[in-house]
């Protein structure tokens, strides 16, 4: 049995064909899972961050609470110091006094947390600008 060429060269266009089909596929395939990959990654990192702020937030949530006693003390001292000259009023304007001075150092410990936080996904953009170079060259 012999094969005309014509048939053996449209069976070769069949293989070329598919394997051009799979490559695409298999293509297809791995950038889907590779961009599902980078997907998580910036979840977890927007995670870690959001952690971040949220725990500034709360510092920031305690110093306002500070300042509030802060001010209802001192308003305390001040009616105990008009109504009892020096002892009741001067006790509670030191207890307000400490309190203002705890309130300010959660602010500013807060407020410095807060800045530390950083929304970019820097290593999800980092991979990207790898995959990017990748595409571009994919021996290189």
């Amino acid at each position: 049995m012999t094969i005309h060429p014509s048939t053996h060269e449209a069976q070769a266009e069949r293989v070329a064909e598919t394997s051009i089909g799979e490559l695409i596929g298999n293509i297809s395939n791995d950038l889907s899972h590779l961009f599902r990959q980078e997907v998580e990654l910036a979840k977890a990192e927007l995670q870690q961050e959001a952690s971040k702020a949220g725990k500034a937030a709360g510092m920031l949530g305690a110093a306002a609470f500070a300042g509030y006693l802060a001010v209802v003390l001192l308003s305390f001292a001040a009616v105990f110091g008009l109504a009892n000259v020096m002892d009741t009023g001067w006790a509670a304007l030191i207890v307000a006094a400490v309190w203002a001075i705890a309130g300010a150092a959660l602010f500013v410990t807060g407020r410095n947390r807060l800045k530390t936080v950083d929304p970019v996904p820097h290593r999800t953009v980092d991979t990207l600008k790898e995959d990017a170079r990748w595409l571009k060259n994919p021996h290189g």
